[in-house]
């Protein structure tokens, strides 16, 4: 199974290079495999390459449920933190 993350592209680099923004981390993509990208486009990403374009609406719709599961995943790390915890003598 792979991963492959929606990322708005922000700028585009020399040498079929692209600066992608992620939640605030900005790190430099190839996009040789979508030359047709432009800023302002959503671009999947998958180690290190944009592999495709995705449509606004639906990249927006993806990072809400990543944003949810994060969420989930605190909840969860803080409960189980919270029952592992010893009452004091």
């Amino acid at each position: 199974m792979c991963l492959a993350i929606p990322a708005l592209l922000v700028e585009r680099l020399s040498d079929d290079q692209g600066l992608i923004d992620l939640g605030g981390i900005r790190k430099s993509v190839s996009l040789a495999l979508v030359p047709e990208a432009v800023v302002g486009d959503y671009v999947i990403v998958h180690v290190g390459h944009a592999i495709g374009l995705l449509d606004p609406e639906e990249a927006q719709h993806t990072l809400a449920i990543f944003a949810e599961l994060e969420r989930s995943t605190d909840n969860a790390d803080a409960a189980a933190a919270r029952g592992r915890l010893v009452p004091a003598p």
